[in-house]
């Protein structure tokens, strides 16, 4: 079958797809990594030997293959060579400990570990370890064909890899599959290049990643994120596709010179996983050639919503609409849901939905909340509300609404105020521990230099309610992220209880 007949399939492998790919266009460029380009008959061949290497070894439909290091066209290759055999891919989260990398290990329960050698990581009993940078010579042959089915595991994407127990989220073809109906009519085509600067790990990477594979395109892989160096590669290749998380839009923009690179070749930028400034979204409109799309929604799956922000620039404080298919819910803390305009708890429902958090049946229980009608929904742990045209607006993460006296404070309203005030580059509010209160805001900011903090708190406290006002700020010189840009809370709080 040819690409376009398998990608009109209600399902197919993604492997699949590559392989046709292999067949039609075979000496063009397929992946690019930063030492090499890879044209679509040498990727696949790597695919293929891998894959057989993999099933002489015993490993097959059911089975999990481990990942972890940069990324790369090795990377890329063991991960497709997987779903080649019928296994699911299993990345590790190369940002975590190395306490945590042993626990995805050991509960992925892989068979074989594919990674970088920098990475140091416990090796349970009876698991290979395969050098990533060897994987050229590692393995011949071609594999024996496998047919998925819908509900088999594609992959298990590992959540709070940098703080708390991680949770293997497992996502099946028919989940992939949605995702690549949805994103691919986004420009995602066989002369399309997008480059892709987050980790292959995390799932934000994977919905541009994925859809620019499977329709024929480049895929550029960024090993490690840089602004200027992402302006370099951009503007050399050509490229017309992109997802950032908005810290990377908010360091590429603060660039002096941003404005003398060549964008004009982009079509669509595209923003996911943390809150996107409304201010900075408008700066990408105005300075950055083609479109700008920013959407929410969770790695365990269930909804999302999508704002496309060059047709809707009076909406840039939302984030969009419910995508077609989906449906949101929002409940109380009593799991009622809460009338039209009110402020609750998002749960969502639809076609993307993990199949559960690997190993722990109470975990996903736990995920999950039931409507009257006996639907089940994801629970996002945000709070947001509606506008009285449909559009979502984020208020916080529950876990990080302040309880001041009996008031709930949202920290994103709080931030908002600190970043109106010149000087600001980032700004995070966390909860402190008061005697009197409960709780009270405290403040970390990232101030350009001369900037004087104090200057800033009194200015936003002159606007906030008096229930808000913050009582402490701290200057950093950069905020704890994770790769994929969500500020690290627990480790302010942390350091304000130390």
């Amino acid at each position: 079958m040819t690409a376009a007949d398998l990608l009109a399939c209600d399902l197919a492998n993604h492997a699949d797809i590559v392989a046709a790919h292999a067949v039609e266009q075979p000496d063009t460029i397929a992946i690019v990594d930063a030492e090499r380009r890879v044209s679509w008959r040498d990727f696949d061949a790597l695919v293929d030997a891998t894959a057989a290497r993999l099933q002489s070894e015993g490993v097959g439909p059911g089975d999990n293959v481990a990942i972890c290091g940069y990324n790369s066209v090795a990377y890329a290759a063991v991960f497709i060579a997987a779903l080649r055999i019928g296994a699911a891919a299993a990345p590790l989260t190369s940002s975590a400990s190395r306490e945590s990398l042993g626990q995805m290990l050991r509960d992925s329960a892989a068979s074989h570990l594919f990674a970088d050698t920098s990475f140091e990581i416990p090796l349970p009993v009876g698991i290979t370890r395969v050098d990533l940078a060897t994987l050229d010579g590692w393995g011949a042959g071609k594999p024996t064909p496998v047919t998925v089915s819908p509900s088999d595991p594609f992959n298990i994407i590992y959540s709070s890899g940098t703080t708390g127990t991680p949770k293997g989220i497992v996502q099946s073809h028919a989940m992939r599959w949605a995702y690549l109906r949805r994103i691919m009519p986004l420009g995602y085509a066989a002369d399309s290049v997008t480059i892709n600067a987050t980790p292959l790990y995390s799932n934000t990477t994977l919905v541009s990643f994925l859809p620019q594979l499977a329709a024929g395109g480049r895929c550029v892989l960024m090993r490690k994120f840089d602004a200027r160096g992402f302006l370099e590669l951009a503007q050399a290749e050509r490229a017309t596709h992109t997802m950032l998380v908005p810290v990377q839009y908010r360091r590429i923009m603060a660039l002096p010179d941003f404005d003398s690179f060549d964008l004009s070749s982009f079509r669509l930028k595209s923003s996911t996983s943390s809150p996107f400034d409304p201010a900075l979204k408008g700066d990408v409109l105005k300075r950055w050639p083609g479109g700008l799309v920013d959407s929410y929604g969770m790695t365990e799956g269930g909804a999302s919503t999508i704002l496309i922000a060059h047709l809707h620039p009076e909406k840039l404080h939302t984030v969009g609409k419910v995508a077609e298919g989906s449906e949101i819910r929002l409940i109380d803390e009593d799991g009622v849901e809460v009338p039209p305009g009110e402020t609750g708890e998002i749960v969502e429902r639809g076609p993307m939905m993990m199949t559960g958090y690997r190993n722990r049946a109470e975990a996903t229980a736990e995920a999950m909340w039931t409507s009257p009608e006996g639907n089940r929904y994801m629970r996002q742990g945000d709070v947001g509300r509606f506008d009285a045209d449909g559009f979502l607006i984020l208020m916080d993460r529950r876990k990080d609404v302040i309880i001041s006296g009996g008031f709930n404070i949202y920290p994103s309203d709080l931030e908002a105020e600190l970043l109106a005030e010149r000087g600001v580059i980032e700004a995070a509010v966390v909860a402190a521990p008061s005697a009197d209160w409960g709780e009270t805001p405290a403040a970390f900011v990232v101030l350009a230099d001369g900037t004087d903090p104090q200057a800033v708190l009194a200015a936003a406290n002159a606007r906030l309610g008096r229930t808000q006002r913050i009582t402490s700020i701290h200057t950093a010189d950069r905020l704890p992220r994770s790769d994929i840009g969500k500020v690290l809370k627990r480790e302010l709080r942390d350091r304000l209880t130390a």
